[in-house]
């Protein structure tokens, strides 16, 4: 009897007492909870030996994520990835598959939903040579100044890069060098410009000297 006693007696305040418990609980746990949507940036690994990434079709994807407010706020700000994986990748188009486990972000951060979850990626052969430097000059001298000679070093650069987009680089300009108004020598360490191109450039700076002289 009293064993009964012991677990019956008062059943009532004691559901009620594991009721609270139980909301106490989830209310601790679950405050501060939020979801949000982030973009991930698609970068890549394993790219197998004498391949370069042609083109790609995104280089974002959408995450559905679920945290505490204060880990989600500074998620935006630090960003997240997806490591997409190319150990298997051919030469050509193909599309890549991705799911959670290829997200990079903290551990307390529970992913949803991703969207999309492939990314269709052109491979093409590796290739790399040398190309002419082209500085690119704007602007007059001043009145009864002209330009004598351009001079930069070095004059070529080293350049990697997919063998379809090398195909189609003859030579590379340098970021503007403003000349208005100038009556005497001007000398400039100045960007090789890719203009968007999927390149890469060895020697980013080149050394041009613009030579300014009197009209004849």
């Amino acid at each position: 009897m009293k064993i009964k006693e012991l677990i019956f007696g008062n059943l009532g305040l004691k559901i009620l007492s594991v009721t609270v418990a139980m909301s106490l609980w989830f209310f601790i746990t679950y405050r501060g909870q939020s979801e949000t949507t982030i973009e991930a940036q698609v970068e890549f690994k394993n790219v197998p030996e004498g391949f370069e990434i042609l083109k790609q079709n995104i280089k974002k994807v959408s995450i559905n994520v679920s945290g505490h407010e204060s880990v989600l706020s500074s998620l935006k700000t630090a960003g997240a990835r997806v490591l997409v994986d190319m150990s298997n990748g051919k030469l050509g188009e193909a599309s890549y598959y991705f799911d959670t486990n290829d997200v990079k972000m903290p551990a307390n951060v529970k992913i949803l939903r991703i969207d999309p979850t492939y990314v269709r990626v052109t491979l093409d052969e590796s290739t790399a040579r040398d190309v002419e430097v082209k500085p690119y000059i704007v602007g007059e001298p001043a009145r009864g100044y002209e330009i004598g000679r351009i001079v930069s070093h070095p004059q070529v650069v080293r350049v990697e890069g997919p063998k379809t987009e090398m195909s189609r680089l003859s030579v590379l300009r340098t970021d503007p060098i403003d000349v208005t108004g100038l009556d005497a020598d001007i000398s400039q360490n100045v960007r090789v410009d890719a203009n968007g191109r999927n390149v890469r450039i060895k020697t980013p700076d080149v050394m041009t000297k613009v030579i300014i002289r009197r009209k004849k």
